[in-house]
């Protein structure tokens, strides 16, 4: 009976078996340089999970391709939705100066309506041209890029939605724009079908109706429902062995198995201990107290080795359940997790050798968090892991998973729809305060899709007939009328059931590109990750789709995920292999794009690397402004350690697609990161170098999470036509702790200016900045009162802590922002025991200084910051699900700083959730008041800073 089932799947595998030629296999050679981890080595299971899915996931891709625009994909426009800002709006008839230029032939500026389109500036060319009698191939189609830039102007949109035409109109420039033919574009064509289009089948089999064994002949019988298995599930423990010893072990373990759902446990039972020794055998049954018939599909068997601690080596002896109360006591020392129901929806059975992953302490930075829960893979490291010996019960032949009950299964079901809405509409908690739904009465549960999570947490995953009714009415539901932060929210760890994550995959599909970017960081790096059980799922087709759909959500997809597949090896081969899936589907172009910026970032990191080993001492390293003659020579070193590298001649910028670079020179190192100034390609116009800063060693992760919600948050107040010149910098991790952060030009750090204003003195001056700031750009109080009042409710939302006055940056516009973000959500940082964090946010004397604010007296600047804040604030807690869900997914990344569900609180206090709004309006008031009054205290804490060099 088994081998019939194996043959039938072999043939199946048969007729979906690829083909790959020669020009593919010459892709497939540097896909794992790109990806960082090579798949081959691991596809040798013609039925296993990585071959499956590298089949299944070739169905989105060409179905992708087939549909995509070349030319669209090629110009795609970096534009916006959010309305003009208000400061843009007071000129509604003001022109736009644009400058175009056709090679090298012809440059003329001309002045244009806002609301014109980009269709409108290729006729004027066209007009141009014919009254200057200049030659052009006019049976060629032309798109406008924008020079020094990879940025197009094209599509149907007002030159007021381009993000680059806004940036013009800040900074009060012309916008230079190059008329480019067609032919002279890469040609971003994908030539060839790698992997060919195969049905899209789930891979689960029949429904109950089809598998229930009544009426058939025995030998007709080859599977069977796991539907009709009403045994509880057991597993045989044989034992673990380790090829060698730790240097420091506990004198005895125990094994704990548990039966996971997501991040749940529904059921664990327990060993009794024995010493630990490189081999230790149990031959013992563990009894679960859960029915095959229940087990929901993704639930995973889990093993975990424990170090005996106290009364932790006591259990019941008699049914090996763990007591209550000594649940999560005991070190856990190893951890790995089997798929019960596996991709092929068929049951586990028989004897397995599992080889566990070591856990990390606390301490280390590899740390996941719950990865001993959502994890499925095993070490790869076989010869020097521990493995663990079990055997599952085995059947005659394979238990599938049907994948519905049948045309009347509904109907014998012993829980109706409506009494599952009413059992658990009584028992909901919504702990959204000001922005939660109103209660609803159970008749109407599923009327307000905003409390669909809070009904959904309420299910018996572990009862199929339940679950049935769940799906039937999860799937009346449009997904149009699920709120973006809902549908995020059914991608957390708490949703594992497919149909509710499907239904949240369907209300992001209409996402536009800008949306998508807006949360793409949650979306790579955790859900697809770390929650999905399977490496297919719709998620992961999602995400394939839109970046083969967006050349710039392809551009960060690819940095996003090669990062985790450098730094997680948990879910290191789901990693590359949706990664592969991506990089199939692109064209050559982009292939050679991502070659030449991996290139760059090897090289770079080899670089540090070396400055690292030279110069151990920080203050032994390079400084642009030193005039000394050893400084000179070390910049000299550090510049020929550049030309030596493989660095390539140009490539584009990873934390920017729009900005390709060509040469490269260092400019100074702090910390020892590299400081490094690029030259943009040459374009019709002078471009300034583009600084970067490298950095290896540090994980940038917090950074690139906070920078995100900057952006966020900056999105929010732009909705509301409020511009608060936040600057969220680009900064980008590039692989396990190496990462890109972008500097800012003319910029200054706060210190710095009061070094030049009397030394350390200078922090006690209050009109240091103010004097500065007059220097530089009169009468720009406005930009800096904006920015002030932005980063002041930012960093009090988001408890950004260590704010002294070398994070803290001006420009030379008078836009004030902050850096480093070593430390959210409250967590503050000490000196000698005493906490540095004084007041709520960093609101200092000679900040109000410049806001007109002296003694206490009247301003009107002073007024406006205040009316600024609580507008901001007020418009924050509107979207405070948003905040806390954004920051919730970004628990399973195991950011120090965000390692459990507890560092919500913080978020949610802040955001005064449970307030009315004028309770909120006044909280936020009186946390002005106590910065202003406690200014002195930040002053002191600045020089005590500049005094000792505290960093």
């Amino acid at each position: 009976m088994v081998l019939k089932l194996e043959e039938e799947i072999k043939d199946q595998s048969r007729c979906q078996c690829y083909v790959i030629n020669a020009p593919i296999l010459d892709k497939i050679h540097c896909l794992s340089y790109l990806t960082g981890h090579n798949l081959e080595e691991e596809a040798s299971d013609r039925l296993g999970e990585l071959t499956f899915t590298r089949r299944k996931l070739a169905t989105p891709r060409t179905q992708e391709l087939k549909k995509r625009d070349d030319l669209l994909y090629a110009t795609e426009p970096w534009v916006t939705r959010v309305p003009i800002p208000n400061d843009m709006q007071d000129h509604p008839n003001v022109k736009l100066p644009v400058t175009l230029h056709y090679l090298s032939k012809i440059s003329f500026s001309i002045q244009v309506d806002m609301d014109a389109t980009p269709n409108v500036l290729l006729k004027v060319f066209q007009r141009v041209m014919a009254n200057q009698k200049l030659y052009y191939d006019s049976s060629q189609n032309l798109v406008l890029k924008i020079c020094g830039r990879e940025e197009f102007l094209s599509g149907d949109y007002p030159l007021r939605d381009f993000l680059w035409v806004r940036q013009c109109l800040k900074n009060k420039q012309d916008l230079h724009v190059s008329v480019v033919p067609v032919s002279q574009l890469v040609d971003e064509t994908v030539k060839s079908i790698d992997w060919p289009l195969i049905d899209g089948s789930t891979g689960q089999f029949s429904s109950q109706e089809d598998l229930r064994p009544e009426g058939k002949d025995l030998e007709d019988i080859f599977k069977i429902s796991l539907w009709d298995c009403n045994r509880q599930l057991r597993v045989k423990l044989i034992g673990f062995d380790i090829p060698t010893l730790p240097n420091k072990c506990p004198q005895s373990v125990y094994v704990r198995a548990s039966i996971l759902y997501g991040n749940k446990v529904l059921s664990s039972v327990s060993s009794v201990s024995k010493s630990f020794a490189d081999e230790v055998l149990w031959n013992e049954w563990f009894d679960f107290d859960v029915l095959l018939r229940d087990l929901p599909r993704g639930s995973k068997l889990s093993f975990t080795i424990n170090a005996s601690d106290g009364d932790n080596s006591i259990v019941n002896r008699d049914s090996n359940k763990v007591p209550n109360s000594e649940r999560g006591k005991g070190k856990v020392l190893y951890f790995v997790n089997l798929l019960l129901i596996d991709h092929r929806s068929v049951l586990s059975q028989g004897p397995f050798t599992l080889h566990m992953w070591s856990n990390p302490d606390q301490e280390e930075e590899a740390i996941n968090y719950q990865a001993e829960k959502l994890s499925s893979a095993t070490n790869p490291d076989k010869a020097d892991c521990m493995a663990i010996s079990f055997h599952l019960d085995h059947y005659s032949v394979p238990v599938v998973l049907p994948n519905r009950f049948g045309t009347a299964g509904h109907s014998d079901s012993p829980t109706s729809s409506l009494n599952l809405t009413k059992s658990t509409a009584s028992s909901y908690a919504v702990p959204y305060g000001p922005s939660s739904p109103p209660s609803t009465s159970p008749n109407d549960s599923f009327c307000n899709a905003s409390i669909l999570p809070h009904y959904l947490r309420n299910v018996d995953w572990m009862n199929c007939r339940v679950v049935e009714d769940v799906h039937l009415l999860v799937e009346t539901l449009d997904p149009e009328e699920l709120d973006v932060t809902v549908a995020l929210e059914l991608l957390s760890m708490e949703f594992a059931d497919v149909t509710v994550r499907r239904l949240a995959v369907k209300r992001l599909e209409s996402l536009s590109n800008d949306d998508v970017l807006k949360y793409l960081l949650q979306l790579v790096q955790v859900c697809t990750l770390k929650v999905e059980p399977y490496h297919d799922s719709f998620l992961a087709r999602y995400l394939i789709q839109r970046a083969l759909r967006s050349k710039r959500i392809g551009h960060f997809f690819f940095w996003y995920v090669r990062t985790e597949v450098a730094g997680c090896p948990y879910f290191r081969q789901r990693m590359a292999l949706i990664l592969e899936a991506y990089l199939l589907g692109c064209g050559q172009a982009m292939i050679d794009s991502f070659t030449k910026q991996v290139q760059a970032v090897v090289s770079l990191q080899e670089v540090a690397i070396m400055i690292k080993k030279l110069y151990p001492d920080s203050k032994d390293l390079p400084t642009a402004g030193g005039t000394h003659k050893k400084n000179k020579v070390k910049v000299c070193a550090v510049q020929e350690l550049l030309r030596d590298c493989d660095l390539p001649n140009e490539f584009l910028l990873p934390l920017d697609p729009r900005i390709k670079l060509d040469t490269c020179k260092v400019m100074a190192s702090k910390k020892k990161p590299l400081w490094l100034e690029f030259c943009p390609m040459p374009s019709p116009t002078p471009s300034l170098p583009v600084g970067i800063i490298f950095k290896q060693g540090d994980d940038l992760r917090q950074d690139m999470l906070v920078l995100q919600t900057l952006a966020v948050m900056d999105s929010i107040w732009q909705e509301k036509s409020l511009d608060l010149n936040l600057i969220p910098y680009g900064c980008i991790s590039t692989g396990h702790n190496i990462g890109m952060i972008e500097i800012v030009r003319n910029a200054v750090t706060i210190a710095s200016i009061q070094r030049n204003h009397g030394g350390t003195t200078g922090a006690f001056r209050n009109d240091a900045l103010f004097e500065w700031l007059k220097s530089k750009c009169p009468f720009q109080e406005i930009r800096f009162v904006k920015s002030c009042a932005g980063y002041c409710v930012a960093t009090y939302v988001l408890g950004i802590g260590d704010r002294h006055n070398d994070n803290i940056m001006i420009t030379d516009q008078g836009n004030l922002f902050h850096i480093d973000f070593g430390h959210i959500l409250g967590n503050t940082k000490h000196f000698l025991c005493v906490n540095r964090e004084r007041v709520p946010f960093v609101l200092t004397p000679d900040f109000l200084y410049v806001m007109g604010r002296v003694k206490g007296g009247n301003s009107l600047y002073f007024q406006q910051f205040m009316d600024t804040c609580t507008q901001a604030y007020l418009s924050l807690r509107s979207h405070s699900r948003l905040l806390v869900t954004l920051f919730s997914l970004m628990l399973l990344t195991g950011i120090p700083e965000l390692s459990a569900a507890e560092d919500m609180r913080y978020l949610r206090k802040a955001l005064q959730e449970k307030q009315s709004e004028a309770d909120a309006k006044e909280h936020f008031l009186k946390q002005i008041s106590v910065c202003e009054n406690q200014g002195w205290k930040v002053q002191a804490n600045w020089w005590i800073h500049m005094v000792a060099g505290i960093k």
